[in-house]
C-alpha cells in the first residue's frame, strides 16, 4: 500500500479531454504558460538563435556574392571569343517570327488577298523596326567605308532604308513578294576577315554573289568590305519557286559595324531580303552569311538560318 501511494504522487494519467479543449490547451497552456507547448522564454531563446543564424547565412552569401561581382567587368563579359559558349562563328536570325504559339516553327504562310491574314506579319514587322528607331543615340556618328567610327564610337543606323520594304508598302505582303529582314548574331570583340576581293571567293559561294562582289570591285572597290548574305533555296524544286530576291539598302553588312564593343548607342546593322515566290508552294529558304571566319553547318544553323515561305 505504501508503494502504491508513492506512485500515485509521481505519476497521474493526464485528464481526459476532448480534440477543441485539446487544442485549445495547445494554442495557450494557462496552468504552464506556455503557447503551442513552449513557454515565452524558450520561444525568445529559439527566435534570437534564428535571427543570428539567418544574418550570418545573409551576410555569407552577400560577401560570396560581392567576391563574385569582383570578377565580372559591366562593359563586356569575362569569357570571350573561343572561351565563351557562345564561340566565334556567328549565327543569322530573321524576322518576322511565327506566332509564340508555334514557338518552334519557322513558316511565314499567309494569303496575299487577304489583309486581315497577313496583318500579322505586318505588325511583327514594323514593331521589329520601330525597336531600332527608339534605341538611344548616345556615341553614334555617321559612318561610311572611307570613313569607319573612332575610337569610343559607334556608327548610327538608317531603319528607313528599306524601300519598298517599307509599313506603307505592307512590307510587300500584299503580293507574293515578302520582306525578310536578316540580323547577324552579335559576339563581343568578333571582327570579319571579309571577303573583299573578287578573286580569293570561295568555290561554294552562289554565283550571283560572286558576280555581285565582282561587280563591287569593278566600279566600287571601297564598298567590298562587307560581311556579304545570300538566300537561296535549300532544294531544286525550292531554288526554281524563287523567281527573284532583292537586297536593301545592299548585299549585306557593312564592315565598319564590327567588331562590337557594347559601347552605348551601338546599333545592330540589318538587310531587308524580298522574295518574288510562286504562290501556293512551300518554299525551303537558307540565308547564309559570308566571311573567312564564318563557317557554315546547315543542321546546327551556324553561319546560316533557315526558315519555310508559303504564300497562298
Amino acid at each position: 500500500m505504501a508503494d502504491k501511494k508513492i506512485a500515485e504522487q509521481y505519476y497521474s494519467p493526464p485528464p481526459k479531454m476532448g480534440k477543441w479543449e485539446g487544442f485549445k490547451k495547445f494554442l495557450w497552456n494557462s496552468e504552464t504558460s506556455q503557447c503551442l507547448g513552449r513557454t515565452g522564454g524558450s520561444w525568445a531563446k529559439i527566435l534570437f538563435f534564428y535571427i543570428i543564424f539567418y544574418a550570418a547565412l545573409t551576410g555569407f552569401f552577400a560577401a560570396m556574392l560581392a567576391v563574385f561581382y569582383q570578377t565580372l567587368q559591366v562593359d563586356k563579359p569575362k569569357w570571350t571569343m573561343g572561351d565563351g559558349l557562345i564561340g566565334t562563328n556567328p549565327g543569322l536570325g530573321f524576322r518576322p517570327m511565327p506566332p509564340e504559339a508555334n514557338v518552334e516553327s519557322t513558316l511565314i504562310w499567309y494569303e496575299k488577298s487577304r489583309p486581315e491574314n497577313f496583318k500579322y506579319w505586318v505588325d511583327e514587322t514594323a514593331a521589329f523596326l520601330h525597336s531600332y528607331e527608339n534605341l538611344p543615340k548616345r556615341n553614334q556618328m555617321n559612318c561610311s567605308f572611307e570613313n569607319p567610327p573612332t575610337p569610343g564610337k559607334v556608327c548610327a543606323f538608317d531603319a528607313n532604308a528599306f524601300a519598298p520594304c517599307t509599313k506603307e508598302n505592307n512590307f510587300g505582303y500584299h503580293q507574293a513578294r515578302p520582306c525578310i529582314f536578316l540580323k547577324l548574331n552579335k559576339i563581343y570583340n568578333w571582327e570579319p576577315d571579309l571577303y573583299n576581293d573578287s578573286k580569293a571567293l570561295p568555290e561554294r559561294m552562289p554565283t550571283e554573289l560572286k558576280s555581285h562582289i565582282t561587280e563591287k570591285q569593278s566600279l566600287r572597290p571601297n564598298q567590298t568590305n562587307v560581311v556579304w548574305i545570300s538566300c537561296e533555296g535549300e532544294n531544286p524544286a525550292d531554288v526554281e519557286n524563287i523567281k527573284s530576291r532583292d537586297y536593301y539598302p545592299r548585299m549585306g553588312f557593312p564592315g565598319y559595324y564590327f567588331p562590337f564593343k557594347n559601347i552605348e548607342g551601338y546599333v545592330q546593322p540589318i538587310v531587308a531580303v524580298q522574295f518574288t515566290v510562286e504562290t501556293g508552294v512551300l518554299i525551303n529558304i537558307e540565308c547564309k552569311a559570308w566571311a573567312r571566319n564564318i563557317f557554315h553547318d546547315r543542321h546546327e544553323r551556324r553561319g546560316s538560318v533557315h526558315f519555310e515561305l508559303m504564300v497562298d
